[in-house]
């Protein structure tokens, strides 16, 4: 990996990244979504000003945690996994433990190679569990971003694509949105060139390894 710095620790409970030599390189990072919808230009007559109706009521929200998968010479690939919270009374309000290692596990399975994950220092990816379910893996590696370094997420780049396409979308239920935010996602699995994009801007490049 040139053009960046990403020496913010390794969680691999001792593994070595050069045993990881021809493993996809994957980037994680995680957004929630609301039906109160991001505000977004669009086209309107001249002198009205379009005005989109939400409620005010929270009516729960979605957590959706995204991967992007890069190699050298292959096509960028998009993993994902989403979790609708309704609001009841004691339920978890964010992805846990169990449903960053499935959305991993799920990955693994399909590119069926040793995997780097990149991701930042939020409390669920570096907790105990999360150290003991990452040594069990021995195809799995975890690098820290640093402290604060969202520049270097490709990811971030993928939400800020997928928000700006739901701004102004009204939904009339929280089972419509995951829809919609569902075949956002599913399209651009198959738009690698975009996903390519994502990693681009952030200034980072894969190097073949030797």
């Amino acid at each position: 990996m040139a053009g960046g710095d990403l020496a913010g620790g390794d969680l691999a409970g001792g593994k070595s990244l050069r045993a990881a030599t021809g493993a996809f390189i994957c980037f994680e990072d995680e957004a929630g979504v609301t039906g109160r919808p991001p505000k977004g230009r669009t086209w309107g007559r001249r002198g009205i000003t379009p005005t989109v109706r939400v409620s005010g009521r929270s009516r729960g929200r979605l957590s959706v945690a995204g991967l992007l998968c890069f190699r050298p010479g292959l096509p960028a690939r998009l993993c994902y996994r989403l979790r609708r919270h309704t609001g009841r009374k004691g339920e978890r309000r964010s992805l846990g433990e169990t449903d960053y290692i499935r959305l991993l596990d799920g990955a693994h399975q399909l590119l069926k190679t040793p995997l780097i994950v990149v991701w930042d220092r939020l409390s669920t990816h570096t907790s105990k569990t999360m150290k003991a379910l990452v040594a069990e893996r021995d195809w799995l590696t975890v690098v820290l971003l640093p402290g604060y370094a969202p520049e270097l997420n490709p990811v971030e780049g993928l939400w800020a694509h997928i928000k700006r396409s739901l701004a102004n979308l009204a939904a009339r239920a929280l089972s419509e949105l995951e829809t919609v935010l569902r075949r956002r996602l599913k399209a651009l699995q198959y738009r690698h060139t975009i996903l390519g994009g994502f990693l681009a801007g952030t200034g980072l490049a894969l190097d073949r390894p030797n």
